[in-house]
């Protein structure tokens, strides 16, 4: 159960750890996203929509900064090459699942 410290409407709110964050977030977004699905035509997607784990990382100077940016702007460009993309067909898998 999360701590609680008083919110700024009189009340208490909770203090999640980013785990606590990141679960919330996936729990939702999976919810809605088979509330889609089912009620509003979505295309279903047949594998997890979440890997399992996350990566954090605490970023400690402008450098590390600058690092991070340049990841996070070129990534989307090897998403074809990724073999996580399911239309990225390979001849054998790098690894059974």
């Amino acid at each position: 159960m999360p701590a609680l410290v008083p919110g700024n409407h009189g009340g208490f709110a909770p203090t999640l750890s980013l785990p606590d964050v990141v679960h919330r977030f996936k729990s939702l977004t999976t919810t809605r996203y088979r509330l889609g699905v089912n009620e509003r035509g979505w295309a279903p997607f047949d594998r997890r929509l979440w890997q399992r784990n996350y990566y954090d990382h605490v970023i400690r100077d402008e450098d590390e900064l600058d690092r991070v940016r340049h990841y996070i702007l070129g990534n989307p460009a090897k998403w074809g090459k990724d073999v996580e993309n399911p239309h990225n067909i390979r001849a054998e898998p790098p690894f059974s699942r």
